[in-house]
């Protein structure tokens, strides 16, 4: 199957829309190569510190120009506007190096929807940070985000060759696709019977009572969960990062703390705790950031629904993003344990060969 694709006259895109973050220019570019749709892009990453194209960034940038041959003006760190011309989506082995710890992870799902419908088998090896503050662990991409698309019928294996933190980077993310016969609307409106929950602190080059205050904090308030340590060779650091897994039989979430100069050990788990516990307590079936994140995957479909356990600025960005590229309307249904999310196609063109 490959989408159905309609070149128009160029979107015009404000950068600086809702959350003003990276989310949009990720979104855009997919969509661009999805679709043929070109864009225009200003005010990139104005809501963040530091705005402009970061490095993490203009890797995405330059990997979706080289894998659909797109004409690309602004394509220099630090550029607050950019315009993206795509051609054809093109199939191949593909390896991109960030050249700081920006996130591998975010790289890797701007590209790998279009990958979906190349011509051709693909593999992506990418470089650079796997557990980053303020974007999705690599655990995270593996456990939970990759099985629910494959529910999708995308075929696909991610793998953590190599973990990379802050500010030293070094890692290294794996993919392998193939194009997608077929991508089905994904339901995701109960949990279903919770089968595990597990925590782990993970360190590279810094003491193991790092690690062992944060596994007897993480012991304290998940009770009899399996909590470990897990040490990695002093070359992937100096990095530490907590991960708390719930395992239920139809969805698998996530949550992260990262390690910082001068935070505390604890603190790193009690921020992973304080976003488990919003997760846990409620009963929609995913939480803030894979809301986020099945977001274009549905959309691809031509429908879908789930519950999550809130609406953020982000997500209500990424859906305008989208309904600018694709034939889709989304539905946002709030109730006092979180919302409904329902995607549904405005038309008959929803992605199908």
């Amino acid at each position: 199957m490959h989408p159905t694709r309609h070149p128009v006259q160029a979107l015009q895109l404000d950068g600086s829309q809702g959350e003003g973050g990276g989310q949009i220019l990720r979104s855009a570019l997919s969509l661009s190569m999805l679709t043929g749709t070109s864009f225009t892009i200003e005010r990139i990453r104005a809501g963040r510190a530091r705005p402009g194209l970061l490095r993490q960034h203009l890797t995405a940038v330059r990997a979706a120009a080289e894998i659909c041959s797109a004409k690309v003006s602004g394509d220099t760190l630090g550029s607050s506007a950019l315009q993206f011309e795509p051609g054809a989506i093109r199939g191949g082995d593909y390896h991109f190096a960030i050249g700081s710890a920006g996130s591998c992870t975010l790289v890797l799902q701007t590209l790998l929807p279009a990958l979906w419908f190349a011509d051709a088998p693909s593999t992506v090896t990418i470089t650079g940070g796997t557990h980053n503050q303020a974007a999705p662990p690599a655990d995270f991409l593996i456990s939970s985000w990759a099985p629910l698309v494959a529910r999708m019928g995308v075929c696909q294996s991610i793998a953590l060759r190599r973990h990379g933190f802050y500010p030293a980077g070094g890692g290294e993310l794996f993919a392998r696709t193939t194009p997608v016969p077929q991508l089905r609307p994904l339901e995701l409106i109960a949990r279903g019977q919770p089968r595990s929950q597990r925590a782990r602190a993970i360190v590279a080059a810094q003491g193991l009572d790092v690690a062992r205050a944060q596994v007897t904090r993480l012991g304290e308030w998940l009770g009899q969960c399996t909590s470990r340590i897990h040490e990695l060779p002093a070359s992937e650091g100096p990095g530490n990062v907590v991960l708390i897994e719930f395992i239920h039989e139809h969805v698998t979430e996530i949550f992260s703390g990262f390690g910082q100069r001068g935070r505390s050990a604890t603190s790193v788990a009690d921020a992973a705790i304080a976003e488990a516990e919003h997760y846990r307590t409620s009963i929609a079936c995913v939480g803030e950031h894979l809301a986020d994140q099945l977001l274009l995957p549905i959309a691809l479909a031509g429908s879908g629904r789930f519950t999550c356990t809130t609406v953020s600025s982000h997500f209500e960005t990424n859906i305008d993003i989208i309904q600018r590229f694709l034939p889709v309307a989304f539905t946002i249904a709030r109730h006092s344990d979180g919302c409904e999310l329902i995607a549904q196609s405005r038309s008959h063109e929803a992605l199908s060969g």
